[in-house]
């Protein structure tokens, strides 16, 4: 029975492979075209981007090619090859540019480049190439339905930029170059004005502040702890939340006891 069953299985499978097998060592371009579509529309890219792969260079120019270029690309796509999916959905809009599709080819293009794009802690040369290509979408498309998406990418995209410049300047308080820890988080805070990290980079220069106060040559203490009670009022006055506050205040606290004793 079960020698029966197993039988059974094979010979389904390799009926069910036959059709596809024979599309692939086919001579016939319109045979692979028909099997590459069948297995598109039945979710099976992979399959779809194999046959694909062998007729895309014959279709070049022929009235098929627009729909085959567009399954292809979706290929690439729907399994998550974002390198690949980019490139053609960037050459189906430079090919196809009065195609219905273009607009969302275009979109699409540009999608594939941000999910290109790495974490912040790595090098963002990609990140910048996806903010290049969505914005050059928006531009492209000021009347989009996915314009709305393409803004929130791009956001994301730049504040991912601005994380690792942040965490960048931040490393010098992490290490203890307060001197060099200053300078850092005031040309962040400097080249990027409207950023999310705006108030922890306040929080994070009167910290080094502080700390390059206490730790400086007796004669400029007091001028340096002025300096951080500063840095502590501009944190203040850009503080939207309870993040840091409580350090802050505990810090300066500790601030204002230390300048008591040049008030003597």
């Amino acid at each position: 029975m079960n020698k029966l069953y197993f039988i059974f299985i094979f010979a389904l499978i390799v009926t069910s492979c036959g059709p596809y097998q024979a599309a692939m060592k086919s001579e016939d371009v319109g045979v692979k075209y028909t099997m590459a579509e069948s297995k598109y529309n039945e979710g099976k890219y992979e399959k779809a981007i194999r046959l694909f792969d062998q007729i895309a260079p014959a279709y070049r120019g022929k009235p098929q090619a627009e729909k085959l270029f567009y399954m292809y690309a979706q290929s690439y796509f729907l399994t998550k090859q974002y390198y690949l999916a980019g490139y053609q959905f960037e050459s189906f809009v430079s090919s196809y540019p009065k195609s219905e599709k273009v607009e969302e080819c275009a979109y699409l293009g540009a999608y594939c480049y941000s999910k290109l794009s790495p974490v912040y802690s790595l090098d963002q040369v990609d990140t910048y190439k996806a903010i290049d290509k969505m914005q050059g979408f928006i531009d492209n498309y000021p009347e989009s339905v996915l314009l709305a998406e393409a803004n929130v990418i791009v956001k994301q995209l730049r504040e991912k930029i601005e994380k690792k410049a942040f965490e960048n300047a931040k490393q010098y308080n992490t290490i203890y170059d307060y001197k060099s820890a200053i300078v850092a988080l005031d040309n962040f805070i400097s080249d990027y004005p409207g950023t999310p990290f705006k108030e922890a980079a306040l929080y994070y220069k009167f910290d080094s502040a502080y700390y390059l106060a206490i730790n400086s040559v007796s004669e400029k203490v007091e001028e340096r702890l002025k300096s951080a009670k500063d840095a502590y009022d501009k944190y203040i006055k850009h503080s939207n939340s309870s993040e840091f506050k409580e350090q802050a205040d505990d810090l300066m606290n500790k601030l204002n006891q230390n300048l008591q004793q040049f008030s003597k």
